[in-house]
């Protein structure tokens, strides 16, 4: 082998080591990923980090002072597309006073001819008011289950807190929008919507 052909032979198994490392981090960084997910989702929930609001009990609510302030609040609702659902807000718009607690009602339906059980995952825009946002009680939180046909009003007990007026980042926002979509969790058993399809 002549010492060109060996110095590119030496080259090609130093890029296939490379290329071998590469590839092992990038496996091992997709698995910290998902094994992530979930300890993620309750930093989000604790910092209202990436538009998710934050969760507070009644004692945190009840300390909030009314700053004599208000600001405008949308309500968005969705459907995922394999979610038989009519899902939307009874109110789409409110001014809240900032500091107060304030609720909002959202109605869904099961349009199917089955029991469907869903769950909803929740943002606020702008991504930078989220940790102002604080929900005391949700629906979001626990699983809903409908029956055929049924129908739902559920409330949303929250708050904004007075600390956003002297945050720099949001200063100039003037509406923050809370937007809910259902996924579907699971459908009834073949039990379930044999009774359902005959009446029992």
């Amino acid at each position: 082998m002549t010492q060109a052909s060996s110095a590119v032979e030496r080259a090609r198994q130093s890029n296939r080591k490379v290329a071998l490392v590469a590839l092992s981090m990038a496996l091992g960084m997709l698995g910290l990923g998902y094994a992530s997910v979930p300890l993620y989702r309750i930093f989000c929930q604790v910092t209202g980090y990436g538009g998710t609001t934050k969760r507070v009990d009644e004692a945190q609510a009840a300390s909030i002072k009314d700053s004599g302030r208000t600001m405008s609040v949308r309500f968005d609702a969705n459907t995922a597309r394999n979610m038989p659902w009519e899902f939307k807000p009874l109110q789409v718009k409110d001014t809240v006073s900032i500091g107060v607690r304030d609720m909002a009602l959202f109605w869904a339906r099961n349009d199917s001819d089955k029991t469907v059980t869903g769950t909803a995952s929740f943002n606020v825009e702008p991504e930078q008011a989220a940790k102002y946002f604080n929900k005391i009680q949700c629906f979001c939180f626990t699983e809903q289950t409908l029956q055929p046909g049924e129908e739902v009003r559920m409330p949303v007990l929250y708050y904004i807190d007075p600390a956003i007026l002297d945050d720099p980042d949001n200063k100039d926002v003037e509406e923050i929008t809370l937007s809910y979509t259902f996924h579907l969790t699971s459908v009834g058993d073949a039990k379930t919507l044999d009774q359902n399809s005959t009446g029992g």
